[in-house]
């Protein structure tokens, strides 16, 4: 399945039925009056969030929602047919934006969240609504209310506990596979991660939680340089970020130091989440070089640095309980 997460697609909720001017007719019956009946209501648009999905390709190739104009009145006061509404299923997390972009408009971050976001036109009047002790024929019918359309922005961020963060080849998607059911692709060359990864971690039968896995970042990534920072958009919901640092580089405090430089550019309020740093592949590592890379980092960040390899599962457990309570006490 291929993975989107922006969309854009037309919305246009259903006009109202029309109103009908009719007058009864029948044998035997020497004033029958008017008796035409109302329009019906158009169908509305609403939104619903599915479990089910988890990214937003079907919107690449329908891209227009329109739903049915309501029924049209008739005589012997019969009133027009509602018309259905067009639910359109979206996967949990989405944002739905204005044209521009600038303006949220819902954000269905729970499953079964529901929005209606164009209304159906109303019915029009029959001329038997018009009736009146001084008016007893009228012959006024009205047209159905028009029904409302828009152009909206979809936009998917995923529903995660935890967030994976740091440069490329930084062993996430290592790190993802071996501590959870998720198979992501793993090479030995950067950005080899296209697309957001979902993986959740069982420590036991009443212990889970969910980790994101995003392409690396670089660099001026704010700017667009490698893949850019779009997706750092599926973390934003992340209770904690993990931050891995391959400790195998030669400055791995200006890996930490670039990361942070992006997280801050792409929102403040991101990389203000709390963060856990891992310095991964110590496998490669003497216990002299891990040492004073550990130190040199612990005393620039000023927090404690886990010594993991996703490779052999050295320090694995340990991180993962950590991280559990880090998403219990922010959940």
């Amino acid at each position: 399945m291929k993975f989107l997460d922006q969309a854009k697609i037309y919305i246009s909720s259903g006009d109202g039925g029309d109103g009908v001017s009719a007058f009864r007719r029948e044998k035997f019956i020497e004033f029958g009056g008017p008796d035409g009946g109302n329009g019906g209501r158009g169908g509305d648009i609403i939104f619903e969030a599915v479990s089910n999905l988890n990214t937003l390709i079907d919107f690449r190739y329908t891209q227009h929602f329109r739903a049915r104009k309501g029924g049209n009145g008739a005589g012997a006061l019969k009133t027009g047919a509602s018309a259905p509404p067009v639910v359109i299923k979206v996967p949990i997390g989405t944002q739905i934006m204005d044209e521009t972009r600038s303006t949220l408009l819902a954000d269905l971050d729970k499953e079964g969240m529901r929005i209606t976001l164009c209304r159906g036109g109303d019915g029009g009047f029959g001329n038997a609504h018009y009736k009146t002790s001084t008016n007893r024929a009228p012959r006024r019918a009205d047209k159905g209310w028009p029904g409302e359309e828009r152009w909206v922005w979809l936009r998917l961020k995923l529903i995660a506990d935890v967030g994976l963060v740091g440069l490329p080849n930084a062993g996430k998607s290592t790190f993802l596979a071996a501590v959870s059911a998720a198979r992501p692709k793993i090479a030995d060359y950067p950005f080899t991660t296209l697309h957001p990864q979902l993986g959740v971690v069982r420590l036991s039968l009443t212990e889970e939680f969910v980790i994101a896995d995003i392409p690396g970042l670089i660099k001026d990534a704010h700017k667009g340089a490698g893949l850019g920072d779009r997706f750092l958009g599926h973390i934003e919901r992340c209770a904690i970020l993990l931050h891995l640092i391959d400790a195998t580089e030669e400055d791995v405090i200006t890996s930490w130091r670039t990361i942070r430089q992006e997280l801050d550019a792409y929102d403040t309020h991101l990389a203000q989440k709390p963060e856990i740093i891992a310095l991964n592949k110590i496998d490669a590592l003497t216990p002299s070089e891990l040492s004073a890379k550990q130190t040199a980092l612990e005393q620039v960040t000023r927090a404690v640095v886990e010594p993991i390899s996703a490779v052999t599962q050295a320090g694995i457990p340990p991180l993962l309980r950590l991280l559990q309570k880090h998403v219990k006490e922010r959940t």
